[in-house]
């Protein structure tokens, strides 16, 4: 039987590495989005979604995925997001993406506000002492 390798990789490591792929099923911009071993190479734009594979090691997976990118060659299918999360329950891991995705964009919305005041500051001080200087 044909698999595929599907490979998740977040900013500092490789999430999944997965070797006898039969299926993947993910969220894009246009919709749910299947894919079998035979089918043609794409990439596709990723929304947050649940990513869904089965593997015969493992069985049925689901992986919640932030935005991303899906790139299949051949029978590579390599994702690559900025976060994922790994559960076997749907409504627990839909209860761990509003905990941990929301928290986490509530912290960089936060995180960018703290970067806003710090560049006005420096420019206040760049613009005042070249006043001096002049």
């Amino acid at each position: 039987m044909l698999s595929m390798r599907l490979k998740v990789l977040l900013p500092f490591e490789v999430f999944t590495d997965e070797l006898d792929v039969s299926h993947i099923v993910v969220e894009t911009t246009q919709g749910s989005f299947g894919l079998l071993p035979r089918r043609l190479d794409c990439i596709a734009a990723l929304v947050p979604g649940i990513l869904i594979y089965e593997s015969q090691s493992q069985g049925e997976v689901f992986v919640a995925l932030d935005e991303g990118v899906l790139v299949k060659t051949g029978q590579t299918v390599v994702i690559s997001a900025r976060r994922a999360l790994r559960g076997n329950d749907l409504s627990r891991l839909r209860g761990l993406i509003e905990a941990q995705f929301m928290t986490r964009d509530a912290q960089e919305e936060a995180m960018r506000a703290a970067m806003n005041l710090l560049e006005a500051g420096f420019m206040r001080r760049l613009v005042s002492l070249h006043e001096q200087a002049v």
